[in-house]
């Protein structure tokens, strides 16, 4: 038995429009069949499930909810490509690979990295794309295939709205750089301003034997850029701790308050908007790190820079913290588990090829990583040189890297504002489009599960992005930097984690291997290969349950440079954390007790897609059967 779903406004004659499901299979495949009424602007919409028997074909109707309008499609191929690109390349590509791999032994790195890649990262990639596109649903109704994990979406979608609140902010310090960098004198290359402290050093006049032995220049603080960073656009030193944040800065309200709004244009029409947006936010990153490549191999220092980028240590992998960190950082840059992929491509065609989208965009994703380690290191292989340190004092990840080492660097060459204005450009384009992708999951996800949000699209959007923008505000504040440390470590750490093992369980192993494959067999004519199915139905759980744990094992109080977060706040990060992850058994509980029957009757209407229901009444429940479990 072969079902194969059909578009909602291709209908077939049938005559059945109103009878049930078992009324149907009575009849004859010689039965006249009349062509069916049009379709009304009240009418619900239905989802026509054709099952290919040797007798006929069985036609039945199951109602999918109250909007009549056929679902939107990306305008073009391209469009979703550029979407998912621009999503999955984002700050992380630029400021974490780089090092990771430089302190983890260079190319040796590239083993495990490239390894995870191929078991985990790109089945879990394409299995996200496949879930979305067949079902063309939201991070939560896509679990129509197995309603007891309905949870899990509630728990991304969660999820992806925290890391909104203060993954703009982030995009907001890029913007106000950018306008800072209109300017003959970059604001960062002196101690002359009303920020700067007394203890404010030139950076022109450091180098190894100012700094001493154990001082590694990247974590001096008094340099110019350093402290336009910290106290010019922080303000963190009018803070003494989380407890004592202040007011939101006016500046950055004003910055948030413009990406905000260029988030809300960018999506207030779906796809069709969000889909030309990146032809700009997704290919300008692109342009902008070739240039800074070319320029920055021609610097002095450089090639030292690309052969420590480059060094190839192989006693490395015989540390366990090499291949967590690889594990780890193959997760979080392709970002699977956010509902955005799913979100992404329940807007693509029912037979578009989402098995080659997969294998492209997770390899370009991956190389682009790899590539922007060059345009780093040469600048960080520059500032050695001009401070005559080694690589390692200069190397270094996260916002101290993009605000302040490398502004630093571009402010000592010709053409600095130049430079400067289009690293910010760069930064600017790769955090739109990022976050894009994780309003889009959440502004996708409530909506298909609501009728009433999708259909006032547009207001469900503003109160979206501009619910962000309010709660973002506590992250701009003078001590702001400590609220974006608590949730960017608690907010998407272990929850984010968690969720997707759920997901790959409920995929995998409660709706099945073989099932799923079926699926991407109807949309695209082939079965998924033996691979992939081993790696859904063990590999990705097995990985995924490893990182959790790890993740968990090595956590540590939560510190900010020398600032320890007290006790309350890292157990407010935990609350955070367990906000999102307490959703999968809450609604796990919820739906149990809503169901009426007995406890295995309950069980299995639980369990069994949505779709398959009456086969419960019929007690053909195919989880309560071992070829279930064992199947592959």
């Amino acid at each position: 038995m072969l079902p194969a779903r059909m578009n909602p406004q291709v209908q077939p004659e049938c005559s059945g429009a109103g009878q049930g499901p078992g009324q149907l299979r009575n009849q004859q495949p010689q039965q006249q069949l009349q062509p069916p009424p049009p379709l009304q602007p009240t009418r619900k919409a239905v989802e026509l499930v054709l099952v290919k028997k040797q007798n006929g074909v069985q036609c039945v109707l199951a109602p999918r909810g109250g909007d009549s309008q056929p679902r939107e499609t990306w305008g073009k191929k391209i469009d979703f490509l550029l979407s998912v690109i621009g999503f999955a390349v984002d700050l992380a590509n630029v400021w974490r690979f780089p090092y990771l791999c430089y302190k983890n032994g260079g190319g040796a790195f590239l083993i495990p990295y490239t390894l995870f890649l191929i078991i985990a990262g790109m089945p879990l990639f394409y299995m996200e794309l496949a879930l979305g596109q067949y079902n063309r649903e939201g991070a939560a109704t896509v679990w129509k295939i197995c309603p007891f994990f309905k949870g899990v979406g509630y728990a991304v979608i969660l999820i992806a709205l925290y890391v909104g609140f203060y993954y703009n902010v982030i995009i907001a310090w890029s913007l106000y750089y950018l306008f800072s960098s209109f300017t003959l004198n970059l604001p960062w290359t002196n101690c002359d301003h009303p920020w700067n402290s007394p203890n404010c050093t030139d950076s022109k006049f450091l180098n190894g034997s100012v700094l001493g032995n154990g001082t590694k220049y990247s974590k001096y603080k008094n340099t110019p850029a350093a402290e336009f960073y910290e106290r010019g656009v922080l303000h963190l030193h009018e803070s003494n701790g989380i407890h004592d944040i202040g007011m939101p800065q006016w500046q950055l309200s004003l910055c948030l308050m413009v990406v905000v709004i260029i988030l809300f244009f960018s999506l207030w029409k779906g796809v069709k908007t969000s889909g030309k947006v990146v032809w700009i936010t997704a290919t300008l990153p692109y342009l902008v790190l070739f240039v800074l490549l070319i320029h920055g191999i021609t610097l002095p220092g450089a090639y030292n820079g690309i052969t420590a980028y480059l060094h190839i240590d192989f006693r490395r992998l015989k540390e366990a913290t090499v291949w967590i960190d690889a594990a780890t950082q193959i997760f979080y840059s392709l970002g699977a588990g956010f509902g955005v992929l799913i979100a992404f491509a329940s807007y693509n065609k029912f037979d578009n090829n989402c098995y080659r989208d997969a294998l492209l965009t997770s390899t370009i994703n991956c190389v682009t990583s790899f590539i922007s380690g060059f345009a780093i290191f040469s600048i960080l292989g520059y500032m050695a040189h001009e401070h005559k340190v080694k690589i390692e004092d200069v190397a270094t990840e996260g916002a101290g890297l993009v605000f302040i080492l490398y502004p630093e660097a571009i402010s000592t060459l010709a053409g600095s504002t130049f430079w400067a204005i289009v690293f910010f450009i760069m930064l600017l384009a790769l955090g739109i489009d990022s976050s894009m992708g994780g309003m889009e999951a959440v502004i996708t996800g409530l909506a298909d599960d609501f009728q009433i949000l999708k259909r006032h699209r547009k207001l469900f959007t503003f109160a979206v992005t501009f619910g962000t923008f309010l709660l973002a505000l506590f992250c701009i504040t003078k001590g702001g930097i400590y609220v974006l440390t608590l949730l960017d470590t608690f907010a998407a750490g272990t929850s984010i984690l968690f969720a997707v093992l759920m997901e790959a369980i409920g995929v995998s192993w409660f709706y099945g291997v073989d099932r799923f494959s079926n699926d991407i067999q109807q949309m695209m004519g082939f079965k998924p290969g033996l691979y992939w199915r081993l790696c859904w139905k063990f590999v990705s759980p097995a990985f995924l349950l490893f990182v959790v744990v790890v993740s968990i094992i090595n956590f540590k109080p939560l510190t900010y440079d020398d600032y320890v977060f007290p006790l309350w706040a890292n157990c407010v990060g935990w609350g955070i954390a367990l906000s999102s992850m307490v959703l999968v058994p809450a609604y796990i509980i919820y739906k149990f007790l809503s169901l009426r029957g007995s406890l295995k009757e309950r069980l299995a209407y639980c369990i069994t897609p949505e779709n398959e229901h009456h086969l419960v009444a019929q007690r053909n429940v195919r989880q309560f059967k071992l070829q279930h479990w064992l199947a592959i």
